[in-house]
């Protein structure tokens, strides 16, 4: 039994739907806090599980008889999600699960500035004491996150970032497929895995992209981060909202989402899809 957490979201329902054209849908069950938001799945033959990270007594009985756990992280930037991520590896230790893969990110390590990067590696680090098999998908930095990224160009005329750095831009349907073709093959490595788009362009290169595609000229600079945090802040944006937005600059500029890696191509039998393809949709938008 393959069971997924997190099938109402964006990565977790993608994931089901990739792996329902793999495996009989007998053979999985989801995970959601609020199952009827899961009824499509039901619809087609999928147990689903009512579970939630805040309330561990939930998670063992939705964990029973995983030989495969997909744990997908957190995305509450407001929430203790290493305690929560705890809280479901304790529970898949007392359900016996065979494996847990978990969905991480690259350049997880307890020293980038980027939030969840520290909370991923936090758990990574539980993820290797809790004596069960695992896997951490290093996921590139999902491609979509350009759409506010890259702030008010249309408008200004202008790319303004507080820092600048390559980021290996991944889509997150490839990145979905992936984590359904390593499920249904029992192909997870043990320990980490990373899985990027094949280029880590910078911030100005895509501004020269987004320039080409749009046919007129889009500007770039990099701004004082206390300014940039403060223009954020009077354009609506919660101080706390801005300075977690300001670490993922800091973290692409010291090279924590730089490398690329081939294992996602591998995966897929072909090239994901590049930063050009994304900015194409961005600027038709």
């Amino acid at each position: 039994m393959i069971v997924i957490t997190g099938a109402t979201g964006a990565l977790g329902g993608a994931t089901v739907d990739q792996l329902l054209q793999m495996r009989p849908a007998d053979e999985i069950a989801v995970v959601a806090r609020d199952p009827g938001k899961a009824a499509r799945f039901a619809a087609r033959g999928v147990d689903v599980r009512t579970g939630d990270y805040r309330d561990p007594g939930s998670l063992p009985a939705a964990f029973e008889g995983a030989d495969q756990l997909l744990l997908v992280s957190s995305n509450d930037p407001t929430a203790d999600a290493v305690g929560l991520h705890r809280n479901a590896i304790d529970a898949a230790v007392r359900a016996g699960v065979g494996r847990i893969l978990y969905t991480s990110h690259q350049g997880a390590a307890p020293d980038t500035p980027f939030g969840p990067g520290r909370d991923h590696a936090a758990t990574e680090q539980l993820l290797a004491e809790s004596g069960v098999a695992w896997t951490s998908l290093r996921n590139g930095f999902y491609a979509h996150s350009l759409q506010w990224l890259l702030g008010p160009w249309r408008e200004t005329g202008v790319v303004s970032v507080p820092a600048d750095g390559p980021v290996s831009w991944t889509g997150r349907e490839d990145l979905a497929e992936a984590a359904a073709a390593l499920l249904a093959t029992h192909g997870a490595d043990d320990g980490p895995v990373t899985l990027t788009a094949s280029a880590a362009p910078t911030f100005e290169q895509i501004a020269d992209m987004v320039a080409a595609r749009a046919g007129r000229p889009i500007g770039f600079e990099v701004v004082d981060e206390d300014e940039w945090v403060a223009a954020q802040v009077a354009a609506g944006q919660q101080e706390a909202m801005a300075r977690f937005s300001l670490g993922m600059y800091q973290a692409a500029e010291r090279g924590f989402f730089a490398g690329t890696d081939p294992r996602l191509a591998t995966l897929l039998g072909r090239e994901p899809r590049t930063v050009p393809q994304l900015i194409a949709e961005i600027v038709a938008g």
